[in-house]
């Protein structure tokens, strides 16, 4: 099936909204590549900072860095370090094998600096039948109460 990528740029503290909706909810998206990047990579001297941006189901009210994998509407989790001595390296990249075909939010948080942040999400898009399109519907219903 196609890939689709997204990448942008992120605020500490804010939240990106990735529109993945239909009409009739027969297309469905599955995490294949989620990685992040300093805006500053590569700068002598740059900012230490390091950065959380996690993948939700649903709208977040917050941006926080703690990760809690027993959150339901959790979908992925990254973490990128940019040390002034090590310079930058992504830490960890967590996804979920789930299907949505629902619009998908991501949040960052930078615990040091309150630096922004770069990410790119490679989506696997899937053709849905009525059963599929059922289930992923529902848990997106479900999610929201």
């Amino acid at each position: 099936m196609p890939i689709k990528t997204f990448r942008g740029k992120i605020a500490d503290g804010a939240q990106d909204t990735i529109v993945l909706h239909t009409r009739d909810g027969s297309v469905g998206y599955k995490i294949v590549r989620f990685t992040l990047m300093s805006t500053d990579y590569g700068v002598a001297g740059g900012d230490s900072h390091t950065s959380v941006i996690k993948v939700y189901k649903i709208k977040q009210t917050t941006s926080d860095e703690f990760v809690d994998f027993s959150d339901n509407t959790l979908l992925a989790a990254a973490t990128y370090e940019r040390n002034t001595a090590i310079g930058g390296q992504v830490q960890a990249v967590f996804f979920d094998n789930e299907i949505v075909n629902q619009d998908i939010y991501l949040t960052h948080k930078d615990t040091q600096a309150g630096q922004e942040c770069n990410y790119y999400l490679e989506l696997e898009q899937i053709k849905l039948d009525l059963n599929e399109n059922t289930v992923a519907t529902l848990k997106d219903i479900r999610n929201l109460s």
